[in-house]
C-alpha cells in the first residue's frame, strides 16, 4: 500500500476510534444547533424546490445511510463535531425533526443560503440565515412546551453548542458572480465585509443576538475557508489549475477578520462565549500538508468539474473517482469526507494557535 493511501487509512482509523470512545459516554452538551449553507446542510434542501440538492448518488456514496442531503461522500465536518461531542446520532435536519428531538438539537442549515438574503437565488429555493434563525426561534417555542417553562428551556439551552458558518455563498453565489449580482461592482472588499457583518438594519449580527436573546450562549462562529482553492475557482480564474484565486481569498480574509472582532463584541454580553474557528487557515493548512496527509488530488473533485466545464455538482448517478479518500474535494465546491475529518478534527480540538480565537470546540463545550 502506498505511504499517502495508508497514513489516510491510518488517521480515519484513529478517527474513528475515538468517536466511538466518545459516544459511549453522556454527550458534552445537551444539544448541538447549527446554522449554514451547503457546507454543513444535511437534508433541509431535499424539501424545498431547489437547484441546490444532493439527495442523489453519487452523493453519500460513502455514507452509512446512503445520499441523505449532505454534499460530500461522507460525513460533513459538523456530523465529524457532533461524534466527537459524544452524541450517538448525527443531529437531524431541521425540515425532519419531530418530537422530543429538538431537546438534542437540530440542523437549520440550507444549501446556496447566504447573510444577504439575495444570495443564491439563481439556484431557486434556500434558507437565508434569517429564515434559519427564525426556524429556531419557533424551535424553541416548541423546547419550552416540551420542557414546561422557560426558565427551563434557557438552562437548558445555555449548555448547549451553536455553530454558525454562513459567508461562502456570499461570495461565490454572490459578489464573485457579476453575471447575476451588481454586489462585485457596487462595494468593495472592505465594504462588501461590513455589510456581511454590520450593514443597515436589520443587520446579520442582529441574527447573532437573536440566538443570544433566545438562549445561545456557547456560540461556534466558523469563518469562511479558503474557497478561491476550490476546483469550480481554479477553473474559473487559473490559468494554470494549480493557483488558488488570490482576490477572492483576499476578500474571505476581510470577512473572517471582521469576524473575530464580531466574536469579540458578543463576549462582552452577560455569559456569552462566543468563539471563532479559523477554517481558513485549517484549510491552508491541508493544501500545504496534502501529500503528508495522504491526498494526491488537490486541485479537481472526485465528480463535478466546474462551470468551463457546465458541471460544479455531481450529476445523477455519475461515476466518481475510486480514490476519493486521497482528494480533497469531492466536487467543485464542496470537500471530501476524508477533508472534513481533518477540518472537523481540529475544529474541536486545534492543533495550532491560529485554529481558533479564544477557544477550540472541546474547550467550549467543558465551560
Amino acid at each position: 500500500m502506498e505511504l499517502g493511501r495508508l497514513l489516510v487509512v491510518v488517521v480515519a482509523a484513529v478517527v474513528s476510534s475515538a468517536l466511538v470512545m466518545v459516544a459511549r459516554s453522556d454527550p458534552q452538551a445537551p444539544c448541538y444547533f447549527i446554522f449554514g449553507d451547503s457546507l454543513v446542510d444535511n437534508g433541509n434542501n431535499n424539501y424545498i424546490v431547489s437547484l441546490a440538492r444532493a439527495n442523489y448518488p453519487p452523493y453519500g456514496i460513502d455514507f452509512a445511510g446512503g445520499p441523505s442531503g449532505r454534499f460530500t461522500n461522507g460525513l460533513t465536518t459538523v456530523d465529524v463535531i457532533a461524534q466527537l461531542l459524544g452524541f450517538d446520532n448525527f443531529i437531524p435536519p431541521y425540515a425532519a425533526t419531530s418530537g422530543d428531538q429538538i431537546l438534542n438539537g437540530a440542523n437549520f442549515a440550507s444549501a446556496a443560503a447566504g447573510i444577504r438574503a439575495e444570495t443564491g437565488q439563481q439556484l431557486g429555493g434556500r434558507i437565508p440565515f434569517a429564515g434559519q434563525v427564525q426556524n429556531y426561534q419557533t424551535a424553541v417555542q416548541t423546547l419550552i412546551s416540551i420542557l414546561g417553562d422557560q426558565d427551563t428551556a434557557s438552562d437548558h439551552l445555555s449548555k448547549c453548542i451553536f455553530s454558525v458558518g454562513m459567508g461562502s455563498n456570499d461570495y461565490l453565489n454572490n459578489y464573485f458572480m457579476p453575471a447575476f449580482y451588481n454586489t462585485g461592482s457596487q462595494y468593495t472588499p472592505e465594504q462588501f465585509a461590513d455589510t456581511l457583518i454590520a450593514p443597515p438594519p436589520p443587520p446579520p449580527r442582529r441574527y447573532v443576538e437573536v440566538l443570544y436573546n433566545y438562549g445561545a450562549r456557547k456560540v461556534v462562529m466558523i469563518g469562511v475557508g479558503q474557497v478561491g482553492c476550490s476546483p469550480n475557482e481554479l477553473a474559473r480564474y487559473s490559468d494554470d489549475g494549480n493557483t488558488c484565486v488570490d482576490r477572492i481569498d483576499s476578500a474571505i480574509q476581510i470577512f473572517n477578520q471582521r469576524l473575530v472582532g464580531l466574536v469579540d463584541e458578543m463576549n462582552a454580553l452577560p455569559g456569552a462565549h462566543f468563539t471563532f474557528i479559523n477554517a481558513y487557515n485549517i484549510f491552508s493548512d491541508i493544501l500545504a500538508n496534502a501529500a503528508s496527509l495522504g491526498f494526491t488530488v488537490t486541485n479537481a473533485g472526485c465528480c463535478g468539474v466546474g462551470r468551463n466545464n457546465g458541471q460544479v455538482t455531481c450529476l445523477p448517478y455519475e461515476a466518481p473517482c475510486s480514490n476519493r479518500d486521497q482528494h480533497i474535494f469531492w466536487d467543485a465546491f464542496h470537500p471530501s469526507e476524508a477533508a472534513n475529518i481533518i477540518v472537523g478534527r481540529r475544529s474541536y480540538r486545534a492543533e495550532s494557535r491560529n485554529d481558533a480565537y479564544p477557544m477550540d470546540i472541546s474547550t467550549l463545550a467543558s465551560i
